[in-house]
């Protein structure tokens, strides 16, 4: 098989992926997955999922289809699907999403808007 059938074998299973380690100065923008180890320090638009690991961090705001936040965000998150905030999540600033779930001893400071009137997202 070469790597076209492979390629159609799993659409939309691309992702992107920031090492721990490696910074980021600047915004990061990708219509697939993301996943952030590293550090950025910028904002984040992804249209696909948004995994931050649990040494990542942000400083910026996040857009986002869906997000599991293990690491630290300092900066607004918005997502228009699910918002996952996993016990070792530190967040400073506001979230607005559809859906919230956080984890016992989670970090969040800032305000929450579920309301679907997401005018900035």
């Amino acid at each position: 098989m070469g790597l076209k059938n492979r390629e159609d074998a799993s659409p939309g299973g691309l992702h992107n992926t920031l090492a721990a380690g490696s910074t980021i100065k600047g915004d990061v923008v990708t219509d697939g997955d993301f996943r952030l180890d590293g550090h950025v320090e910028g904002n984040i638009q992804c249209a696909g999922k948004l995994v931050i690991g649990p040494k990542a961090s942000i400083q910026g705001n996040v857009n986002s289809g869906n997000a599991e936040i293990l690491g630290t965000v300092v900066g607004d998150i918005h997502t228009a699907g699910v918002l996952v905030l996993k016990a070792t999540a530190v967040i400073q600033g506001d979230i607005y999403t559809p859906t919230l779930e956080i984890e016992p001893n989670a970090k969040f400071t800032g305000a929450c808007d579920m309301s679907g009137n997401n005018k900035n997202g």
